[in-house]
Parts: C-alpha cells; structure tokens; sequence
C-alpha cells in the first residue's frame, strides 16, 4: 500500500511537467518549427556560456526570495499580490541611499539593504492593516498599493531624482560605484553577498515555517482564522507579521534590481517578479524546500527564450505559455491529487500551540477571512 502510495505522489509530480511540455510541442509543431530545435536554442539561450548562466542566476536570486516571502503569506491564507509594489518600494528606499549616502561601500552596501527591508515591510504593512482592521482584500489592496508604488517611482525619477541634463522618465542617473553590489568576476557578474542572503533566507524560512511557534500560528490562521482566534491563537498579529516579512524579502529582491541588474532607478523595476513568483508558490503548493528549485526552472526558461527569436524568428512570450500550462496542469493535478489520496493523519507539528492543550483541527480552506473581533 505505501508503495503504490509513494507511486501515486510521484507520478502526479511528473504528471504535469509531462503534459505541459507536450501541450507546448503541439503548439511549436502548429506555427511549423522544430520542438527539438527550440528546446535545444532555449538551452543554449540559458547555459551556453558563463555571462548567460550569470544572466539566470540574476533572475533567479530576486525571484526566489519574493517566492519564499509569498511562501509565508500563503500559508497565513493570504494572498499577497502585492508583492510588486513592496518590490518597488524597496528598489525606492534602496535608491534614495545610494544618491544621497556618501559612506564607504562596506558601510552603505549593508545600510541600503536594510532600507530597503524597512520599504518594502513599511508597504506590505499598509496591506495588511487594510486587510485586518479595514476589512480590505488583500488583493484588492495589493492591486492598488502596486500601482501607487510605480506612480511613486516615477514621481521620484523625473522629479527629485531626475538626471542633471533635465526631467526624464527612463531611469535616475546612474548609482556610484561604492553604492553596487559587486560581481564575483567580470566573467561571472554574479554578487555573492546576494547568494548568500538567498541562501540564510531559505534555511531561515524553512526552519521557520517547521520548527518554531510562530510557524505554527501562521499555519492556524491559513488553516481556519476563526477556529484559531478561539483556541488563542493571534490571527491579527500572525497576518501582519507575514505580510511584514514577505515585504522584507520583496525589499531586498527589490533592492537587487537596482543596486545590481540595472544600477539605477526605473519605472516598473520589479519586472514582473513579484506575479512570477506567485505561480511558483502555486507550483510548489507551499512547499519552500521546492521553491529555489522551481525559481531556478522558471529563471532558465525565461533566460533562454530570449535567443528563440534570434535563432528561429519565435517570439520569446513561448517561454510564458509553457510556464502557464506548467502551473495550470499542477493545479489540476493537485486536485487530482487530493481526490485519489485518502487524508492523511494529523501531523504532530502541524499542532497549534494555544491554552486550551487540544489539537487544531482545520475547518475551512486557507481563504477564511482574518476577523480578530471576532
């Protein structure tokens, strides 16, 4: 029985990875060009030298560290999408250090990063009071905050921030050089303080989200808010300290984009991370031990999808399909998967610490509504 079991979860692993790539090659073959040839540019796009690899791993430290930020928001039942603005703000706070700082880059390095930690916190703080004390979604309020974010942005970089030939909306001048992160190499333009901060990040998270009490509230509060707030739990303060922590992580991957990817200021800084990452925490079903995994998939496809129109006259958006279908087959695929296994057990550490000693037992889904009133 725990054989077949076993078989069962990874067949539905494999299953939607398989579909996917199938449904793309149908869809390569319909426009008239080689799947082969396509899979083989998309590689060779990514991998082919040490600057495209450096090009991936760029893409891949900002997107894992928004990953696992949503990762905690998630499992507080929150969905978090604005996570693009606490980018943006981290990128402005982080910004604001490096033009008006004058300290060496030992000491300013550390003090941007920090910044922008309090930016993107400060932004997703505002969502979550929204959500709990206003009564205001969070995607709702997420959607709204995003786009004041990239007014805010480009407010600063034609107004105050403007280049001194005049106002411009393209980009701040540029940062000085003690204000950069620097590369490992010129042949690998890779910061290692950014890998490093990925690295304590995810151990962090993970051990967080497993070993520790605060873990176990946030996983209460995803489970049934209302349950939880009536076995003691803190579901106000447990909402808030995810959506600060996720805009902590957002401010850092945000500070990233400009203290390193681009070296200056611009409109819509976050590229569209913060919503890629969303569909890595849908892939990987709240599972941070996957999560730089997945980011790193996601990171290669994109990367070498820039070389399919050079090379075979495809627009690059073939990379988006494949990932589309990739998070919409796992989606199917875990409801496949919920109908086919019987319920697990109530696991030890999924137990809610609170006064009454019994253990907490889900009701509603992770969307239940935070009501600390009540």
């Amino acid at each position: 029985m725990k054989n077949r079991s076993l078989a069962l979860q990874i067949g539905l692993t494999v299953l939607p990875i398989l579909l996917s790539l199938v449904i793309t090659t149908l869809l390569i073959l319909a426009v008239g060009s080689d799947p082969r040839a396509v899979f083989q540019n998309v590689w060779e796009g990514a991998f082919r030298d040490s600057r495209a690899f450096a090009g991936v791993v760029n893409f891949w430290i900002p997107l894992t560290l928004c990953s696992l930020g949503l990762i905690i928001t998630f499992t507080a039942g929150l969905w978090n999408i604005g996570v693009e603005g606490q980018m943006a703000m981290g990128a402005v706070f982080a910004s604001w250090a490096a033009l008006s700082f004058r300290l060496p880059a030992p000491v300013l390095v550390p003090v941007e990063i920090v910044l922008a930690m309090i930016g993107g916190a400060l932004w997703a703080l505002l969502a979550g009071v929204l959500k709990t004390r206003l009564g205001v979604h969070e995607i709702f309020g997420g959607v709204a905050l995003n786009a004041l974010a990239n007014v805010v942005s480009i407010y600063l970089i034609s107004g105050p921030w403007q280049p001194p030939e005049g106002g411009s909306v393209r980009a701040t001048p540029p940062f000085p050089t003690d204000a950069l992160l620097p590369p490992l190499s010129d042949e690998f333009k890779v910061s290692l303080l950014a890998l490093v901060i990925v690295g304590v990040v995810f151990l962090a998270v993970v051990l967080a989200l497993r070993g520790t009490r605060w873990g176990l509230e946030l996983k209460a509060t995803g489970k049934n808010a209302r349950s939880a707030l009536l076995l003691g739990v803190p579901t106000e303060r447990s909402a808030l300290s995810a959506f600060i922590a996720c805009g902590m992580l957002a401010g850092i991957a945000g500070s990233y984009r400009v203290l390193f990817t681009y070296g200056n200021l611009r409109p819509l800084v976050s590229g569209g991370i913060g919503f890629l990452g969303l569909l890595v925490v849908l892939l990987v079903a709240n599972r941070a031990l996957w999560a730089p995994v997945v980011a790193f998939v996601f990171a290669a496809i994109l990367g070498g999808s820039a070389r399919l129109k050079v090379a075979m006259q495809l627009d690059a958006s073939l990379a988006g399909v494949l990932q589309g279908f990739l998070v919409l087959m796992a989606l199917l695929t875990n409801g496949l998967r919920a109908r086919l296994t019987p319920p697990a057990q109530a696991d030890s550490r999924d137990e809610t610490p609170h006064r009454s000693g019994e253990t907490f037992q889900p009701i509603t889904p992770p969307s239940q509504e935070i009501k600390a009133h009540e």
